[in-house]
């Protein structure tokens, strides 16, 4: 079981890396449909790097889940939940609200 948790993590691990480069955009659901005109709107780079960081810390609560199995520690299981299902949430309300990485407001974080 926890090979299996590893192999999941490793992908994501490799996506969160691209991503703090600034690169890897084609790849987000949502942005990777608009137009070509729409993606002008947005900062690219900066929605790539803002990205990475909620994907490394889904890593680490991979890892966690991981470790929980393997040292067979539930408190370490519930940690891990509670993490990825808050990064879940805060990505998805910081992302789509205030319109943070649209080009034209820049200014308003």
């Amino acid at each position: 079981m926890v090979g299996a948790i590893l192999v999941i993590l490793v992908p994501f691990l490799i996506f969160a890396i691209v991503l703090s480069k600034g690169k890897g955009a084609f790849l987000l659901a949502g942005y990777n449909t608009m137009s070509n005109s729409e993606k002008e709107k947005y900062r690219e780079e900066e929605l790539c790097k803002f990205m990475s960081k909620i994907m490394f810390g889904i890593c680490f609560s991979i890892l966690l889940i991981a470790l929980s199995e393997y040292f067979k520690i539930q408190f370490l299981l519930i940690i891990g939940l509670i993490l990825i299902i808050g990064l879940i949430v805060f990505s998805m309300v910081y992302s789509n609200t205030g319109n943070r990485f649209k080009t034209d407001s820049k200014d308003s974080y």
